[in-house]
């Protein structure tokens, strides 16, 4: 496999604090690569760097054998970037099928004046829009709920809605932050399912994620960040037994910021076993 996304020395500051600092990494085409670490370790800081919602103060983002460090939000999302976030962010007043049809929006053609006057050609271009987000749906198990208010769908229904309406415009790289957050056993199991099919059908993903449930099963590579720093980079298997890594997540110099609830640190604990 050869990268389809290039970090190199990556920094991001906010006044006198450094969020993320001199951060290097590569994600390989058609893996899944674990973005972990404490809480405050920067993680979705970088994916918002990668993304475009943040520019950097420094360093390099390459992607697809071009650099996109100087890049817009729109035009990374239509080079095939796209993303999930860590707080749900869906139209709750839409329905399901208009929330997916939503992710859409970059891949349309037709001008204004023609959505307006309702023209034939716009009229199939949003037919055919419908269609995939239909399709995107069946894929994540929630066809039959198209026509539903958003907001009236549980939360683990609303997370997978958000994951079809980034993956409706079939991506090259997807950001998912956080989409274990709020889910039970048996939705996380589902999720690392989903993962896999995902990336099945030719997206790379770059997961950031705390329940080392869905890390770990899911994840061809892992790096780990520590104080917006990269602490470690392997295979589940290399970071489970890395000893910087158990000290990080187990205490050793994190005690005077932990904020990891009693369940986070049993599932850390076992990752580092």
């Amino acid at each position: 496999m050869s990268a389809l996304l290039v970090i190199g020395g990556l920094t991001r500051r906010f006044g006198g604090l450094v969020a993320v600092r001199d951060v290097a990494m590569e994600v390989e085409a058609g893996s899944v690569h674990g973005l972990i670490g404490p809480n405050g370790a920067g993680k979705t800081t970088l994916l918002n760097l990668i993304s475009g919602h943040i520019p950097s103060s420094s360093g390099r983002i390459g992607f697809a054998g071009g650099d996109i460090t100087r890049w817009s939000v729109d035009r990374r999302a239509r080079a095939g970037i796209r993303r999930t976030f860590q707080n749900l962010k869906l139209f709750r007043d839409m329905t399901v099928l208009e929330n997916v049809m939503v992710g859409m929006h970059g891949e349309t053609h037709c001008e204004i004046w023609r959505a307006l006057l309702r023209t034939r050609t716009q009229q199939a271009e949003e037919a055919a829009i419908a269609e995939r987000a239909r399709e995107a749906l069946d894929f994540v198990g929630l066809l039959s709920l198209a026509d539903t208010r958003a907001d009236d769908l549980p939360y683990g229904s609303q997370r997978l809605v958000e994951i079809a309406r980034a993956t409706v415009a079939r991506p090259k790289l997807l950001l998912l932050d956080e989409p274990a957050a709020g889910l039970n056993g048996v939705e996380s199991r589902r999720l690392v399912d989903l993962i896999r099919a995902i990336r099945s059908g030719g997206t790379t993903i770059l997961l950031v994620e705390h329940h080392m449930d869905v890390v770990m099963p899911s994840c061809d590579r892992i790096t780990v960040l520590n104080y917006g720093q990269r602490l470690a980079n392997g295979t589940p298997a290399e970071i489970r037994a890395h000893p910087e890594v158990i000290k990080a997540y187990l205490g050793g110099g994190l005690k005077r910021r932990e904020t990891r609830t009693p369940k986070q640190k049993a599932e850390l604990l076992h990752a580092a076993s």
